[in-house]
């Protein structure tokens, strides 16, 4: 069973940074995207950062040149460096990942980060 475990979040104000991270375990799958979504209140889920084949990178124009993905292959963990926070980042953050076999999607439970003074 593939779980999927984010940590990091809290409180921060503008302009400060958090780092959220993301162990996957339990898959055997290859993985073929690992990324981060995140949803505020009455929105829409939204891609913030992705990283595909290990190597491509996607980001929201919302996040660029703020956010960097990062993943290590060898602890099958994906890591989201936030800075330069806004009030309007605040959202439940979401760790995905993809599987390169069946292209079957697979998420965590969400993890809270409120940028507020």
């Amino acid at each position: 069973q593939v779980q999927l475990v984010e940590s990091g979040g809290g409180l921060v104000q503008p302009g400060g940074s958090l780092r959220l991270s993301c162990a996957v375990s339990g898959s055997s799958f290859s993985i073929y995207t690992m990324g981060w979504y995140r949803q505020a209140p009455g929105k829409q889920r939204e891609l913030v950062a992705a990283l595909t084949s290990g190597t491509s990178t996607t980001y929201a124009d919302s996040v660029k040149g703020r956010f960097i993905i990062s993943r290590d292959n060898g602890k099958n963990m994906v890591f989201l460096q936030m800075n330069r926070l806004k009030p309007e980042d605040t959202a439940v953050y979401y760790c995905n990942v993809v599987s390169r076999q069946t292209m079957a999607a697979y998420w965590g439970q969400g993890t809270q980060v409120t940028v507020s003074s």
